[in-house]
């Protein structure tokens, strides 16, 4: 995945969402007048195992994509929640699912799904791994922050140590006023239609953020370049104990002089072939951003 916010459009979009129709505080005419006013251009609603009739509701000038968390029983009887997007709107859950029925429903009604907030869960990389079809795992969930689990980037890292392709969002999955605004997930799509955005997450050509924003990321002839907003913290992860420092707070000891960081260029040609890079950057609020990995 190249991305690049000059070659095509950019859509910041909320792919987690609880009304009323569930166990969320607002309506969805509440939740469509917050994420408008808001600046936001994509809403999905994803409400616990019921869909939401996106089309008879007033955009306000946002797209909206069908959902529904699914939660078949999974290992060790956790449940699963699947993020699913784009399912008809007349998709319905079967409480006797397991886990890779639900996930193979999800396909066959031509959505998509991710795994969400796996930490929260409880759920191993392994276990994880277990169930097939999944673009891959919330990076960031603002819901789950109360109880220090909000983060996801150990498991998202044993999975692509496996060599699995997972991709990852940043979402709100908002249930009341404290969930708002604090994870999104940008992509990049032909426009703004649910198909071309559908087709966007399918291939990976977004990047997940709790503030600061990628213009560039790219990885040609093993040569990696991205650039963004201000930061203070850049670094390119790779497998086990490898990794590529662009940036850091006091990198230089206690009294390093502080700096901000706007571009990355880095060459991997002595990375093994298999291995795998993302970009994790960190602005000065503390705010994180990563992209999608590349594969060697």
């Amino acid at each position: 995945m190249n991305f690049s916010a000059k070659a095509r459009p950019v859509f910041k979009a909320n792919l987690h969402t609880h009304t009323t129709n569930s166990d969320g505080k607002f309506t969805p005419e509440e939740i469509l007048r917050l994420y408008s006013e808001a600046g936001y251009d994509v809403l999905a609603f994803t409400d616990h195992r019921v869909s939401n009739p996106v089309s008879t509701y007033d955009g306000r000038g946002m797209t909206l994509l069908s959902g529904m968390e699914v939660h078949p029983v999974g290992p060790r009887g956790i449940l699963w929640h699947l993020l699913a997007l784009g399912i008809p709107e007349d998709f319905r859950n079967n409480p006797e699912w397991g886990g890779q029925q639900a996930a193979d429903a999800i396909r066959a009604a031509g959505g998509i799904f991710f795994t969400a907030h796996p930490y929260w869960c409880g759920f191993t990389s392994a276990e994880i791994l277990s169930l097939r079809g999944s673009l891959g795992i919330e990076v960031y969930n603002t819901s789950t922050r109360y109880i220090g689990k909000a983060f996801n980037m150990q498991l998202w890292d044993e999975c692509l140590d496996q060599q699995v392709h997972y991709n990852a969002l940043a979402v709100d999955d908002v249930h009341g006023a404290r969930d708002l605004f604090k994870g999104f997930t940008m992509i990049s799509a032909k426009d703004n239609s649910p198909e071309a955005l559908l087709q966007g997450l399918s291939e990976g050509s977004f990047y997940a953020s709790q503030g600061p924003l990628f213009q560039k990321i790219s990885l040609e002839n093993r040569i990696f370049e991205a650039e963004f907003t201000p930061c203070q913290e850049v670094i390119l992860v790779s497998n086990g104990s490898r990794g590529f420092l662009g940036a850091t707070m006091d990198e230089e000891g206690p009294h390093s002089v502080e700096r901000t960081c706007q571009e990355f260029r880095c060459d991997l040609s002595k990375l093994p072939s298999g291995s795998y890079v993302r970009c994790q950057i960190r602005d000065r609020q503390g705010n994180y951003a990563w992209s999608n990995p590349f594969f060697l």
